[in-house]
């Protein structure tokens, strides 16, 4: 069996299932390593050679793919780029298949399409079409010089474009190497009804606005509580007349002494400057459920981000 990343159960009601997570991908893009071109000796991400121990100029530096153990074949940046894909600025749908066929392993990125310079028709259609056939569009589109495979599918009143992991890129189930007692279990008729009653006696709708990071949460409460007991600490930092006056500006000396507990080594005395004003306290960051009460009437979603 692969190595697992995590390891736990699955609960619902009063069964558990342990469980072991394993990583459903590994990456298959080309791996270029720094060589020293002088000596071919591996060079470290400080352009460092691992073999002298000295630092390189860049101008030695130059690409290898690992073709055998310990051989390298050198690519010039010419041939890197005739290398990459043509970018067309295109979503290249060349095939339209089941929305089911596409498996839940080879999903990776979704991104939001929005029509543009008076394709709302077209959009709609294709939408719309999709949406009455049960069908996803396959597509091929190059983002910043590389090519995805990539799912058009419709959401709503919008399109959805989901960039999809190469085949290559997706492990089998096989690396998980299930017995008998799963693959081709005996399970009491009796049991499964009661799983399957279970089930549907646990079952609700999708409710986003319910699903809270729990420790997030907690910690702000506890902020809130604390607060309103006074128990809050003014920080201040020292603003010497060579330095920068912003709120960007971090004072090293009292990081430092704050790893130190508190204790900072004794300066030799200087001359008395005027102490630099108060800075603004911070405002008190609200809980989500603070939030929700101040929060206005609901605004028009966002526009969607670039794909990147």
């Amino acid at each position: 069996m692969a190595r697992s990343i995590w390891k736990g159960a699955i609960s619902f009601g009063l069964v558990h299932i342990p469980v072991a997570l394993v990583s459903a991908t590994s990456s298959k893009g080309v791996d270029f390593d720094w060589l020293d071109k002088r000596s071919m000796d591996p060079v470290g991400y400080k352009r460092i050679n691992k073999a002298t121990g000295k630092e390189i100029d860049k101008d030695n530096i130059v690409k290898g793919v690992e073709f055998e153990k310990g051989r390298y074949v050198v690519l010039s940046e010419e041939e890197i780029r005739e290398a990459h894909p043509l970018s067309t600025q295109t979503i290249e749908i060349f095939s339209f298949v089941d929305s089911d066929q596409i498996p839940l392993p080879n999903i990776d990125t979704p991104y939001y399409l929005a029509p543009d310079r008076r394709g709302e028709k077209v959009y709609a259609l294709l939408r719309e079409t999709l949406e009455n056939t049960g069908k996803v569009a396959l597509a091929r589109v190059v983002l910043h010089t590389r090519q995805y495979l990539a799912a058009l599918m419709p959401l709503e009143s919008a399109l959805v474009l989901v960039k999809l992991r190469w085949p290559a890129e997706v492990r089998g189930l096989d690396i998980l190497e299930l017995g008998s007692e799963v693959a081709k279990p005996k399970l009491d008729k009796r049991e499964l009804e009661m799983a399957k009653r279970l089930v549907e006696d646990m079952s609700g709708q999708w409710s986003p606005e319910e699903y809270v990071d729990q420790f997030e949460e907690k910690i702000m409460q506890l902020v809130d509580k604390k607060a309103n007991e006074g128990k809050i600490e003014d920080v201040e930092t020292e603003v010497g007349k060579d330095q920068r006056k912003t709120a960007d500006v971090i004072d090293l000396t009292e990081l430092l002494k704050r790893s130190l507990g508190g204790k900072a080594p004794a300066r030799p005395a200087a001359k008395a400057e005027p102490a630099a004003d108060k800075p603004a306290k911070a405002p008190r960051r609200k809980t989500p459920a603070a939030k929700a009460q101040d929060k206005p009437e609901a605004k028009p979603a966002r526009k969607p981000r670039k794909a990147s």
